[in-house]
């Protein structure tokens, strides 16, 4: 989710992934102890979305933007891809860069990235400081909010939105929740 530079021979990205933490699934709990639940939230972080998106569902990102922040990313993929490469389909990644106060958004489809969109009414995160971001799933759409303010939509790149099923935050901000 790192920033691509071209060069004369195509390439892909590379994202690192953070290493899966081993439990003991013979212990049932009702929730995890602490200090596995803050681990579990910790950036980057690559989780599962049960089911996939559908029209109506929503995913939300309760976080806090770090004190001296340079940019941050949130995608939405089909599959987990390796440990160095993303997966070939990429149904919405936003990366909110602080230096010139955009969110630039795209897609990837087949392993092919599509022009980013950067227009937004207002840039709402300010360093230190909480933010609640929801990416709504729509018939044809993202619609994406941040505190209770819709900021843009994104058209649907790829059709088959039951298999977007991870989501994937890397950057300059810590998570509190998702949902």
């Amino acid at each position: 989710m790192a920033e691509v530079h071209r060069s004369a021979a195509p390439s892909r990205k590379k994202w690192a992934i953070p290493p899966r933490l081993v439990t003991d699934d013979s212990q049932p709990r009702a929730r995890p102890p602490e200090g596995d639940l803050l681990r579990n939230l910790a950036v980057p972080f690559r989780g599962h979305i049960t089911g996939g998106m559908c029209p109506g569902k929503k995913v939300v990102v309760v976080g806090l933007v770090d004190s001296c922040p340079d940019r941050f990313y949130v995608a939405l993929t089909c599959g987990r891809g390796t440990s160095g490469e993303p997966p070939p389909h990429v149904a919405l990644e936003l990366c909110v860069r602080f230096k010139d106060q955009q969110v630039l958004r795209r897609a990837c489809v087949s392993g092919s990235w599509g022009d980013s969109e950067k227009g937004i009414p207002f840039f709402p995160f300010i360093k230190a400081q909480p933010f609640k971001m929801e990416i709504h799933c729509e018939h044809g759409r993202f619609r994406v909010a941040v505190d209770g303010q819709k900021m843009f939509d994104f058209s649907h790149r790829l059709t088959s939105l039951s298999d977007i099923d991870t989501m994937w935050i890397k950057g300059s901000i810590s998570i509190n929740k998702l949902a």
